[in-house]
């Protein structure tokens, strides 16, 4: 009844700019206004007319004709695409501020890392070093390869460097001995057993993976979260969006009281009603920001990324120590029958690789995530928020009371409620007409890409890097893998010759043929045994 009898008001007040002279009303102001937003003033009456014809603004005297509204139209939307753009822009701007610091800052890390290992190993391991630093250069290799977003399975990439590694440095301390590939290959399948390396590679490889992962996915959302916000941004306004917004901002020039700004509650629903979509990001967003600020836990402590990234060095040159310390007793397992030789010897003699631990950088990374913390809370309540942001900074009054202000139809109180946010909650909006079974396909997409960030997240909190799930079953230890038997060189090899030189991988790509060959190769026992067992049941 309050709002039958405001609208009752509105359509009753005074014929033009709320003046209750019968003489007709100047169009001097709005010719002004019209022609500053570079529209012809041919066609543009000189005072009021009757307003018939037109279809979004309300129809009492006017000084607007067809052609001026929809003018005024189209630039209502522009403007206001523009404003929904530029706060886009802005928390982009932001979100890419952010990934800049962190991704700058992690891969000084690991070039940091590398060349405390380049400036330490060759004056103590020396030919050890210098013939095989193509094996460390590629772990680094990988690592950023990996970081930067290749489909890359970290756990596989640091076996396979241990693989390598331990092949390079047994024939290094054997060169006495003339070993073949298949021997290396054996002898590096060998090390989940034997353990050459000591502790170091199951350690290591626990701490670099759930790092990486972590650092990666980080990343990730920070880019995915700014990608969301371009491509959400970009969405133009619906028709009757449009409308909403042309009868809010310029049906008040044309009515002659260009001074009355929009009612705050007016406003409200207007935006809600135009950002609808918009704001059915809301739980997908926030979800997101909480699985980000989880990760960014996760860079501070034993376990920051400045202790994994600098530590590499030192790690690996613990490792390189126990296997030296213990080549004969790995010879012996492994049936060389002899001793190193005098080239390792003479490595031996200059003692253990020392590392100096590079200096960390806490405070700068303790920042990072402190900025980057704050910047994610703050985001949760964007898209919920930008029509309040936008009525507040750009259009409405703040007086919520103000009995002076732009209703839509006249210069008085707006009385309809505010609606809720998201698209069910406009059904009844009165100020745009939304089809709520019809959802915006652009941003329904967007709303799946945050979650599946938000599940890479989350898995990466847990240590799991949910692109290579699938595989984590095949990697295992700290070497490379097991041989089928306990002498590999006695064992038959299932596997067809080949004549391309030997890849020294940690799991050849042929296991997995083999495998398949075993179970291939039982398939006609099988069928011959259950038609023997339907051959049975048959003749009973």
């Amino acid at each position: 009844l309050g709002f039958a009898l405001g609208l009752l008001c509105a359509l009753t007040v005074p014929g033009f700019g709320d003046t209750g002279s019968g003489k007709a009303q100047s169009c001097s102001d709005i010719r002004q206004f019209y022609n500053g937003n570079g529209f012809s003033l041919k066609g543009v009456p000189q005072s009021e007319i009757s307003g018939e014809h037109l279809r979004i603004c309300p129809q009492g005297y006017t000084c607007c004709t067809s052609v001026m509204e929809d003018s005024l139209s189209n630039l209502s939307r522009t403007e206001m695409q523009g404003l929904i753009r530029d706060a886009g822009r802005a928390l982009q701007a932001s979100l890419n501020g952010q990934y800049k610091a962190f991704d700058d800052y992690l891969l000084e890390l690991l070039n940091r890392s590398e060349v405390v290992l380049q400036e330490s190993y060759p004056p103590a391991l020396g030919f050890l070093y210098t013939q095989n630093t193509r094996v460390f250069t590629e772990l680094y290799t990988e690592l950023r390869r990996y970081y930067r977003g290749s489909n890359i399975n970290i756990e596989e990439a640091l076996n396979e460097f241990w693989a390598r590694l331990l092949e390079r440095l047994f024939k290094g301390a054997n060169g006495q001995y003339l070993i073949g590939d298949d021997y290396l290959e054996c002898v590096s399948k060998q090390s989940e057993t034997l353990r050459p390396f000591g502790d170091t590679p199951r350690d290591l490889k626990l701490k670099v993976t759930r790092t990486f992962v972590a650092a990666r996915s980080f990343v990730q959302g920070l880019v995915i979260s700014g990608e969301v916000v371009r491509k959400v941004s970009q969405v133009p306004l619906s028709p009757e969006c449009v409308r909403a917004i042309m009868k809010m901002t310029y049906c008040r020039h044309c009515r002659g009281v260009p001074s009355a700004r929009p009612c705050a509650n007016y406003c409200a629903n207007v935006l809600k009603g135009c950002l609808a979509n918009h704001a059915d990001l809301d739980t997908e967003w926030r979800n997101l920001a909480d699985a980000m600020l989880q990760v960014a836990n996760r860079f501070e402590g034993a376990s920051s990324v400045n202790v994994v990234f600098l530590s590499l060095p030192k790690r690996i040159s613990e490792a390189i120590t126990t296997m030296m310390d213990n080549i004969d007793t790995f010879n012996t397992k492994v049936s060389t029958g002899g001793t190193s030789n005098n080239g390792l010897e003479e490595v031996k003699k200059r003692g253990k690789v020392t590392v100096q631990d590079s200096p960390t950088s806490g405070a700068r990374l303790e920042k990072l995530v402190s900025d980057v913390s704050r910047r994610l809370r703050d985001m949760q309540s964007y898209w919920v928020s930008l029509p309040s942001t936008l009525c507040s900074d750009r259009v409405a009054t703040r007086a919520q009371g103000d009995d002076k202000c732009w209703n839509g139809m006249a210069r008085a109180r707006y009385l309809p409620e505010v609606m809720g946010d998201g698209l069910a909650s406009q059904i009844n909006n009165p100020e745009v007409e939304i089809d709520i079974t019809k959802p915006d396909m652009t941003i329904r997409q967007q709303i799946m890409q945050l979650k599946i960030m938000t599940n890479r997240l989350r898995n990466a909190f847990n240590g799991n890097d949910v692109d290579f799930q699938d595989t984590s079953d095949d990697v295992s230890g700290s070497g490379s893998g097991m041989c089928a038997d306990d002498n590999c060189a006695r064992g038959p090899r299932l596997m067809a010759p080949n004549t391309d030189r030997p890849k020294l991988y940690a799991y050849p790509p042929e296991n997995k043929k083999v495998v398949k060959a075993s179970a291939n190769h039982n398939l006609p026992f099988i069928a011959l045994y259950l038609l023997s067992l339907v051959t049975l049941l048959l003749r009973r």
